[in-house]
């Protein structure tokens, strides 16, 4: 069974929508409003299990509270899943 696994371009754009909330002043936390649930909908999906569910709860966080939006979740999200322990292979990192 092959596991689909976000990719990082991906993940680097759905990072830059969580900063684009700020390109309209004012009007910025009032996006993260609408930006913060679904992204951390998002995030459940595209990482999946209890990784997913806690990273999502992790998104949806940094979404809600102000000035926190420099956290690239996603990206560290990819990063996560790219270099974890699954994914070792006597000690060097495997390219899926």
């Amino acid at each position: 069974m092959k596991i689909l696994r976000p990719s990082l371009v991906l993940c680097l754009l759905l990072d830059a929508v969580g900063y684009f909330t700020y390109a309209i002043p004012v009007l910025g936390e009032f996006g993260d409003l609408i930006w913060a649930p679904v992204s951390g909908i998002i995030f459940y999906h595209l990482f999946g299990g209890w990784k997913g569910a806690l990273g999502g709860l992790f998104s949806f966080t940094e979404e809600i509270l102000p000035f926190t939006d420099f956290i690239p979740t996603f990206t560290i999200g990819w990063l996560v899943q790219r270099f974890s322990k699954k994914n070792q292979q006597n000690g060097l990192f495997t390219i899926k």
